[in-house]
């Protein structure tokens, strides 16, 4: 089994290493020459129910967001309802192990990201195989991290935070969603360099551990921006830095990491949508051809961009792409 400094220093590499890719790939796996004939036939009546999508963390966090934002689209695309179905708990990892176990018919959907389809993977010996057990359909959206804190923190800029966290050793607590997950590492990633040494509080998913973070019940956390820009433009938060080259464009007046005082720390946080493995090929390529046609939706493109979300160039909303950017970053075994 491998040793927790390991798996820590593998979570890192991988925070510290996403960002989309559209590299070419070929779709490994075929569906049993027995099914072949009917596949074709499943897709002309498909759906013809309600579909079920597992969402793999609480509701109010920035994947549950995503989840009813480009629900009705889908569900228009799709001519059936698509019921949401909140399954949180171990980084997500208990969600996406109910996909998995689901019947590969196309009435399961999996929106993930990249805690719970790559990181997991490395942090947790899990029951199933992320690459094996899932066909991916599509990237969705991608968006930084923001180093936020307590209103009632003394420090009002990320050195001052810095410095403060320095005077105060092992006294500041920060909010993670368990081991393993994006913030978690990335946790770890500014504690290990900035010297800062912190209590790391679990919580099954973003809106839990954002409520204590408003209720001042813990003290700081670096999370997707989507779960916490509203907040520190309300005055709930501080907020002190995006993991980006670059400002947000809604929200300008947050500086980057360079400028702040934690220069490179760029962390790309993606979502995409998963199937169990060997659903039929054209009832995937349907799901993939609703999602192309929500995702170009100018409604649904607005109310990601509200929550801070890049959606993906046509090109790499295609299941090649999220098969080739997850593969991109495991860690190798």
């Amino acid at each position: 089994m491998r040793s927790k400094d390991r798996r820590v220093r593998a979570l890192v590499t991988i925070v510290t290493s996403a960002a989309v890719t559209c590299a070419a790939v070929t779709c490994a796996g075929a569906l049993a020459a027995t099914l072949a004939g009917t596949a074709t036939a499943s897709a002309q009546t498909y759906p013809s129910r309600p579909i079920t999508m597992i969402v793999p963390f609480p509701p109010g966090g920035a994947t549950d967001a995503i989840a009813r934002i480009i629900n009705e689209r889908l569900r228009a695309a799709l001519g059936q309802p698509v019921i949401i179905e909140n399954v949180g708990g171990a980084g997500g990892s208990i969600g996406v192990g109910r996909a998995v176990r689901a019947p590969a018919d196309g009435y399961t959907l999996n929106l993930g990201q990249l805690g719970s389809h790559v990181m997991n993977g490395a942090a947790y010996d899990l029951p199933y195989d992320l690459v094996n057990d899932l066909e991916p359909v599509s990237l969705i959206a991608a968006n930084p991290q923001v180093i936020v804190a307590r209103s009632g923190m003394p420090a009002n800029n990320l050195r001052e935070l810095i410095a403060w966290l320095k005077a105060n050793p092992d006294k500041a607590s920060v909010a993670t969603v368990g081991a393993g997950s994006p913030s978690h590492v990335s946790a770890v990633y500014f504690a290990n360099t900035t010297s800062a040494r912190l209590n790391l509080v679990p919580y099954r998913g973003g809106g839990p551990a954002m409520q204590d973070l408003v209720g001042n019940q813990v003290d700081l956390m670096i999370v997707q921006v989507a779960e916490a820009v509203a907040q520190a433009q309300a005055g709930r938060l501080k907020a002190f830095a995006v993991t980006s080259k670059t400002r947000l464009p809604g929200a300008p007046d947050i500086p980057t990491v360079d400028e702040a005082g934690m220069p490179g720390m760029y962390i790309s946080f993606w979502h995409g949508l998963w199937m169990p493995r060997g659903v039929p090929k054209d009832v995937l390529a349907k799901v993939n051809a609703a999602v192309v046609e929500t995702l170009a939706d100018e409604t649904v493109r607005k109310r990601l961009a509200g929550i801070h979300q890049e959606i993906p160039p046509r090109e790499q909303q295609a299941p090649d792409a999220l098969r080739n950017e997850a593969a991109s970053l495991r860690p190798a075994s």
